[in-house]
Formats: structure tokens, sequence, C-alpha cells
């Protein structure tokens, strides 16, 4: 989706990708545009020298999951936020550290089996999953937040458009933006694929609402401050 949309926008040429460590480390296989490699959960940081350090039309974007960016890179995606800084987030959750084994991630549900919490997180011992969208839409920073998924043809339809107008907003020079793309990893899930995508709208959906948290755009439109 973010190839395809980089395409229908011909912003290819002047686009950077910024892929951590982790999750996303192979994305310079998958993408045919400039690309930098960054330490786990520092995108944001590295995303932010590559925006202000080249010209105001290039497009920056990181490709994170949800270990990386709500995990080790925390402070990096909060704080790159409150600055407003000119960036696109992709991330994305499938509610465990898909690349490295199965382990917990922050967004794993309560109840969830994995590596590390092989009885079922819980939480007494490991607190809620924590809810980025929701998080970050409290900031003054961003310019447009919103939480898609691609578990069936009408959500992947608004995933797209969601990174459209993320990549928009950005263009525009209107602020950070982050799409949070609600995704399945059947390997450590233990489930076929088809049966991860039903798994995912039984269980994740509940827990972390599709839709748009930000949307700075409509509130400039009905009168409201940036």
């Amino acid at each position: 989706l973010v190839a395809e949309v980089m395409d229908e926008m011909k912003i290819r040429e002047k686009t950077i990708m910024v892929a951590p460590v982790g999750c996303s480390v192979f994305a310079y296989e998958y993408f045919r545009c400039d690309g930098v490699q960054a330490a786990h959960g520092r995108a944001p940081a590295v995303a932010t020298g590559v925006r202000r350090s080249l010209p105001a039309d290039r497009v920056v974007f990181t490709y994170q999951g949800d270990g990386d960016l709500a995990a080790i890179g925390t402070a990096e995606m909060v704080h790159a936020a409150t600055r407003g800084e000119k960036i696109t987030i992709i991330f994305i959750n499938n509610a465990i550290y898909g690349m490295t084994g199965g382990q917990m991630a922050p967004t794993t549900l309560i109840g969830q089996v994995t590596d590390t919490t092989p009885y079922g997180r819980t939480f007494e011992a490991n607190g809620n999953p924590i809810r980025v969208c929701e998080m970050l839409s409290q900031l003054d920073g961003p310019s447009y937040i919103a939480r898609v998924s691609v578990s069936a043809p009408k959500y992947v339809r608004q995933a797209k458009k969601a990174i459209l107008r993320a990549f928009s907003d950005q263009i525009a020079g209107r602020g950070f933006t982050l799409v949070e793309v609600l995704s399945t990893c059947p390997s450590n899930w233990g489930l076929s694929p088809l049966d991860a995508m039903q798994w995912l709208e039984e269980n994740m959906l509940p827990v972390f609402p599709l839709g748009v948290y930000k949307d700075t755009e409509v509130k400039l439109a009905e009168g409201g401050e940036r």
C-alpha cells in the first residue's frame, strides 16, 4: 500500500524511507526508493535528521513494528510527534515481536500467549497494552493520526486512503503524521493465515478500535486552532 501510494502520488524519486533494525530490517529489499537504516527504535530520530537536512519537497517516512516503535522507540516517537516533525510513521501492530521469535510486545493483549507470557499476559505482571494512536492524539504536534487494518478488503481500502492522507499532510507541511496498521503474525500466533485474520478482527479490533484519532485539517475547517 505504501508503494502504491508513492507511485500514484508520483513522489517515489523524492521519498526517503527510514527502516530500523528489527521487524522492517529488510524493507530496503521491498521499496524502490532511497532508504536509511536506523538502530532499533531510533527511526523517528534518524528521520528527523533526514527531513531537516534535505529540501522541503522531500518526503520521509519510517516503517516500524510494535516492538520497535512502542518499546525501545517510545521516546523517539513521542518527542518527534511533540515537535510536529514533518515525517510520516507507518506503524505495524501485530501484538507481538514478530521477527525475533514471538515475545510479548507492548501491544500484546491481556491473556495473549507469547514466548515470554506462556500463561498469557496479565495486567498485574505486564500492564495493559499501549494504545499508540490514543496517546499521540493528545499531543499538539501531530497533524493526522489514524488506525487501520488489513484484515479484510474494506479495511485495506481504508488503509490506503489513510496512508495517502498522511503523505499528503506531510507534503503540505502540516506536521507529524502516523498510520497504525493492525496486521497478523500467523507464525508466532500459531494460526493459519485465514484463522489469523479472524483472530485479529475478534480480538484486536475491540482493544484497538479503527478510526481517525486526530485530524487538524478538519479542526481548522471547523474554525478551531491548530
